[in-house]
């Protein structure tokens, strides 16, 4: 699946349990930031990814909390995670995480835009 995501886009952070799934993700244009998550909404990681390197990709085990974020303006990333999809289950929210499309998920990104500031 291709990802466009522009720059300030909320995804709630989520994980994939049920059933369990690895999910990769590949930035073909722009930079992407990957954020994850302790069970509690510490960042546990933070990895930039980048066509050009020096990390051109990451591959989440599954059951790991995290989010996407597009550090360009305009950021094209290739998501694989097997299948099949079942729309009912396939994300788990973390239930610390506000609901997208409201003023709290659009602080939240930009200070999560800042501890990628370099």
């Amino acid at each position: 699946m291709l990802n466009v995501l522009l720059r300030g886009t909320y995804v709630r952070p989520h994980r994939h349990v049920t059933p369990p799934k690895t999910e990769a993700f590949l930035p073909l244009t722009g930079r992407v930031g990957i954020l994850c998550f302790d069970d509690d909404g510490v960042v546990a990681g933070k990895y930039t990814l980048d066509p050009y390197g020096p990390i051109r990709g990451i591959d989440l085990a599954a059951g790991v909390w995290h989010t996407v974020l597009a550090l360009s303006e305009v950021s094209v990333c290739y998501e694989v995670k097997p299948g099949p999809w079942e729309p009912s289950s396939d994300k788990d929210f973390a239930g610390w995480a506000p609901a997208e499309q409201t003023p709290q998920a659009t602080r939240l990104v930009i200070e999560w835009e800042s501890l990628f500031a370099e």
